[in-house]
């Protein structure tokens, strides 16, 4: 593990995170295995890229879950052709908010599922780009118990320029800095996201967490989850979005895109995921995979 990366691990073990007890725990999950959730809703194509991807470059021990939200669309046949994923058709209870918190739910329903020792949270809009991606970011966990997941913030193929001109400008930071607004830490503080991070199955379990926790907060699902590992006194690795990035590629707020009818986005949210996304499926490894229909086999 590089010093930068070693840097990045947090271990905030505060006193009374040391004093509570835990309570008994007997994990039975397959050792040296994962599970890799991805939840659909309505997204065919870029589900199929990411699946695709996923079952090419993966040579880690894993299984896949597939949590549809509800799509009722050509998405969820698909789904139910591919006999090499578990697939789990949640149905939202009526008046049930959507969005964040179907995603939380979802991702809840196939941690209830998990049999092995890391659980892999996957947005369906990540392209998996090279060979023993799952092996090497289960690396960083280097044998360490106590290090509860790995993962990254934003994962986006933003040019440096544009980074330090939105940090310049980054007007909610310069509060926090100045004002100390604890709302704003909260919301805004640091999380591991569930793009696509990798936690151990038995922590979340014995800690009894959830990724609806916080929702009644605003927080994203998965947010209020990463809080409380790190204030339980847990080690996270915090990968930089330039590392992450070596091993997929997200396209962000797809859902929302190509649901219009659903979803309301900024138009120059809707530029910038359509200037990625002709980068990313013009590349000859996304050509490959889309080419390549026994991946569904």
């Amino acid at each position: 593990m590089s010093p930068a990366i070693t840097r990045s691990i947090t271990n905030r073990c505060m006193e009374s995170a040391k004093s509570r007890k835990k309570p008994l725990f007997v994990s039975n999950l397959i050792e040296g295995k994962a599970t890799v959730c991805i939840v659909n809703y309505k997204t065919l194509d870029l589900t199929r890229l990411c699946l695709r991807s996923v079952r090419k470059f993966t040579k880690y021990p894993c299984e896949v879950i597939v949590v549809d939200n509800d799509s009722q669309d050509k998405s969820l046949e698909y789904l139910k052709s591919l006999n090499w994923i578990s697939l789990i058709e949640r149905r939202p209870k009526p008046d049930e908010p959507g969005g964040g918190y179907a995603h939380g739910a979802a991702l809840d329903l196939a941690l209830a599922k998990c049999s092995t020792e890391f659980f892999v949270a996957m947005h369906s809009d990540v392209v998996v780009r090279r060979d023993n991606w799952l092996t090497d970011l289960i690396g960083y966990f280097d044998g360490d118990k106590n290090i509860a997941c790995v993962g990254s913030g934003k994962i986006e193929l933003t040019p440096k320029w544009r980074v330090l001109l939105k940090q310049a400008t980054d007007l909610k930071a310069l509060k926090r800095r100045v004002f100390r607004d604890p709302q704003l830490l909260t919301k805004f503080r640091y999380h591991n996201r569930t793009i696509c991070c990798i936690y151990r199955t038995d922590i979340l379990r014995r800690e009894q967490l959830s990724f609806l926790a916080g929702k009644g907060q605003g927080l994203a699902a998965g947010q209020k989850l990463y809080f409380e590992l790190v204030d339980r006194g847990y080690k996270t690795v915090e990968l930089p979005p330039k590392i992450m990035s070596q091993y997929v590629v997200h396209l962000a707020h797809a859902t929302q895109v190509v649901n219009p009818d659903e979803f309301t986005l900024p138009k120059r949210t809707i530029k910038k995921y359509n200037r990625i996304v002709d980068k990313v499926m013009s590349s000859a490894m996304v050509q490959s995979v889309l080419a390549d229909d026994s991946l569904d086999k």
